[in-house]
């Protein structure tokens, strides 16, 4: 059993770290495109507030933890999440290298429900909580959408309002607005994302008998911290180009309005301890405040990939972690 829970920190660890630098594009790619920012400013700083944020709160830790299933109750525990977490990484790893930005959210908590299913059956899975949490996770990308649309909209008229249209200034005024606002989404950033390894950790604690409650250890929320702090420091240059460039162009005004967009967005579903997408709020917020600038230069071939990828996480996930389950913890050990 030591054995078996040594490897599931090391696995959600190494989730974390992949999650870092995979979703790093979620809080830096607008201001590095735009120059706000140089690369290694941005991704230290996103680094920093990363860690800051990740220690902040324990809600969404504790949804991860005990909202798909019990781990106090359930059968073979500690196995499911390892399957889950190996699925996971696998999918993270693949859409990395694919350049998509996909979720990692989406992809663990699928993976932890297919494990679920593997390890103790269909019953085992708590599906108003697991359909709770799909409902955020599915919503939160529209939300942002159209909450980007709407504050661009806003900012644009007060821009026409004050008469100062030059636009050498407004980019030199919204430069320097997008270093704010960048660092307020790596911040939240933090505190939502890295509390999935915690929360998958402290499952695989309590399935094992370690501990009794959800509570998140001051070391498990350090190490978490820790891992996604530096890998967000490695950066996600694949899904930055993505994200930054491919989408729509981004400009300062723009640009700040997706951050402060995606910081409200992630800040309230933290705040109700949700997960959600980060990868989905901030390209859907990017779409959202682009359609109000340049509607026809999105490139809709590129979000179209990201639905697709959006879509089909969650059931591959299901299944990748079903059968990585059945083939360790069945026909090998």
């Amino acid at each position: 059993m030591l054995t078996y829970l040594v490897i599931i920190v090391i696995l959600a660890l190494l989730f974390d770290f992949i999650n870092g630098f995979h979703d790093t594009a979620n809080a830096i790619a607008t201001s590095i495109s735009t120059r706000a920012l140089s690369p290694r400013v941005a991704i230290i700083m996103a680094a920093t507030l990363n860690f800051v944020g990740a220690m902040v709160s324990s809600k969404v830790a504790k949804t991860v933890g005990g909202s798909i299933a019990n781990p106090a109750k359930i059968e073979n525990g500690v196995e499911i999440v390892i399957a889950a977490l190996l699925a996971a990484i696998i999918w993270n790893l693949l859409t990395w290298y694919l350049s998509i930005p996909s979720s990692s959210s989406h992809t663990l908590l699928g993976a932890l429900a297919g494990a679920v299913i593997a390890g103790a059956g269909v019953h085992a899975v708590n599906w108003d909580g697991f359909t709770q949490i799909i409902i955020i996770l599915l919503l939160s990308p529209l939300i942002a959408f159209g909450l980007g649309y709407l504050i661009m909209v806003l900012i644009k008229y007060i821009v026409i309002w004050s008469g100062n249209t030059s636009r050498s200034k407004l980019n030199r005024m919204f430069r320097t607005l997008q270093i704010i606002s960048a660092g307020l989404l790596s911040y939240s950033h933090g505190g939502n994302d890295a509390q999935k390894a915690m929360g998958i950790i402290v499952f695989g604690l309590v399935a094992a008998g370690v501990q009794t409650d959800l509570d998140v250890p001051l070391w498990v929320k350090i190490s978490a911290a820790l891992a996604m702090g530096l890998g967000t420091s490695i950066g996600g240059w694949r899904i930055i180009k993505t994200v930054s460039g491919k989408i729509v162009k981004i400009e300062p005004i723009n640009g700040f309005a997706s951050d402060l967009t995606s910081s409200i967005v992630i800040q309230f579903s933290t705040f109700i301890g949700k997960p959600l997408s980060t990868t989905h709020v901030i390209s859907s917020a990017i779409i959202g405040t682009g359609s109000v600038l340049r509607f026809h230069d999105v490139q809709w071939g590129t979000v179209g990939r990201m639905l697709i990828t959006w879509i089909i996480t969650i059931p591959i996930s299901i299944i990748l972690a079903f059968s990585i389950y059945f083939v360790l913890f069945r026909l090998i050990f």
